[in-house]
């Protein structure tokens, strides 16, 4: 049986003017279908086998290829965009006709030149489309543990709960809100540690070091902004957790463990104001 979207083994069953024409080896399918002639090798003959990629060409008829496709039936993959139109978005599959990534399959803004992860599906029209609904795709079986370093993309963003990443573009991820410093969008690619692999084996993300790591830096960061604001800063432990956010793009958690490291090398005091530098 000849499967749409998928890489399989065919049998050449008859060669015409503008190619072979292919069949399963078992399970034939009603109709063969044509390799062109431009992808046929002059060693090919009618009983061979040979391995290719069964999609719809531009008129919407089932075709094979030789080449190699960047994604197939049941994989995830990275893929650009080169085109937005009034009824979607194209992608790169490596394919001489692009991959359609429908309005309706969107996530966020899809920008021209970006780099989202998606998975192939089959529509009501019986045609190979692309989706960036992933989360259903992904594995909770993943070899990491807590503090490992990992790579992923951001496929969706949630005001409530956070950004969703793919870690190697295979397993849920999840950097939670309180997490997130800085701004970030669809198809960014991140760097993080995880902070927790919970029980149903999804992780937990920050993009964040851990906390003996950072302490360094965000002390630095905040005798930076102090230098550049004349020695003072007016954040101390009054101030709220979004006041601190919005100065320093950190937690007031580690606002406050940067501040204590400062104070105890004595680099700065704190004031009714906030925090003063004792030295220029």
């Amino acid at each position: 049986m000849i499967e749409l979207g998928k890489t399989q083994t065919l049998e050449v069953i008859r060669q015409t003017p503008n190619g072979v024409y292919l069949n399963a080896i078992i399970d034939k399918s009603n109709e063969d279908i044509l390799l062109p002639k431009n992808q046929v090798s002059e060693c090919l003959k009618i009983g061979d086998d040979i391995e290719v990629f069964v999609y719809k060409d531009s008129e919407d008829r089932i075709i094979a290829t030789v080449q190699k496709p960047k994604i197939t039936l049941g994989e995830l993959a990275v893929l650009k965009v080169v085109d937005t139109t009034s009824i979607g978005a194209f992608l790169d599959w490596g394919l001489e006709k692009d991959l359609l990534l429908p309005f309706k399959e969107q996530e966020g803004e899809v920008k021209k030149g970006g780099d989202y992860l998606v998975a192939l599906y089959i529509d009501k029209s019986n045609r190979l489309c692309a989706t960036m609904k992933v989360y259903n795709l992904l594995s909770n079986r993943s070899p990491y543990k807590n503090n490992d370093r990992v790579h992923g993309i951001i496929y969706s963003i949630n005001s409530q709960y956070g950004l969703f990443v793919a870690v190697d573009n295979r397993y849920h991820g999840l950097i939670l809100d309180k997490e997130v410093y800085g701004s970030y969008a669809i198809g960014d690619k991140v760097e993080a540690r995880i902070k927790k692999v919970r029980t149903d084996g999804k992780l937990e993300l920050s993009v964040r070091n851990a906390a003996y790591a950072e302490i360094e830096g965000d002390a630095q960061k905040i005798l930076d902004l102090m230098k550049s604001r004349g020695g003072k800063l007016p954040l101390n432990d009054s101030s709220s957790p979004e006041q601190v956010k919005a100065e320093l793009n950190m937690s007031k958690k580690a606002f406050k463990r940067a501040v204590g490291r400062l104070m105890k090398e004595g680099a700065v005091k704190i004031t009714v104001d906030g925090i003063e530098t004792l030295y220029n």
